[in-house]
């Protein structure tokens, strides 16, 4: 059993923005692999499928992106999913705009989310980090992450979410392979 999170804000005023890259990539791969909605409660949506024959939720929490680790820790408890089978998927500041890269722990650069996830279930948790650029300065950081991407730059995006989508099987046994095919 594996548990796939993008993360993310609640509502419209927040869809599309860079901060919100984790739920476009899951609202792509759910319906690219058709899961069904499992459950959805003030905290988070949980969807549940299979992707070749991994069993996995994908979740959304709900909480804000300052309190994800909340949500993701009750789910990964209640179904006794090890950290080593938790994908959080995130928007980064530190790589150019569609970039993509996969790790296992480390840091969490500043990042609220990563930060509230770390303290709720520990740092061994695989990550796919997808770029969203820097705005230049420190103090343009939170104003930055809550703006949608330029048409150009969205382009790019949903490209790269296309790729990640149709690859995103080789996560699993293959994440290499599947950062080769999203450089391309």
């Amino acid at each position: 059993m594996w548990l796939i999170c993008g993360l993310g804000n609640p509502g419209k005023k927040y869809e599309f923005t860079r901060h919100n890259i984790g739920y476009e990539i899951v609202d792509s791969l759910i319906k690219f692999y058709q899961f069904d909605l499992f459950k959805k409660d003030k905290d988070k949506i949980l969807y549940r499928g299979k992707i070749d024959s991994k069993e996995c939720y994908f979740c959304k929490p709900l909480s804000y992106m300052n309190l994800s680790g909340l949500p993701i820790g009750k789910v990964s408890k209640y179904f006794k999913i090890p950290k080593s089978k938790i994908i959080i998927i995130h928007d980064d500041l530190d790589l150019n705009i569609g970039k993509i890269k996969i790790k296992t722990g480390g840091g969490n650069g500043g990042h609220n989310g990563l930060l509230s996830i770390d303290k709720i279930i520990g740092k061994s948790y695989k990550r796919i980090r997808v770029g969203i650029g820097h705005p230049g300065s420190k103090e343009l950081v939170s104003g930055y992450v809550l703006k949608k991407f330029l048409n150009e730059e969205k382009k790019l995006i949903n490209k790269k979410i296309k790729i990640l989508t149709e690859n995103f099987k080789l996560v699993f046994d293959d994440h290499n392979l599947l950062v080769t095919k999203i450089a391309l």
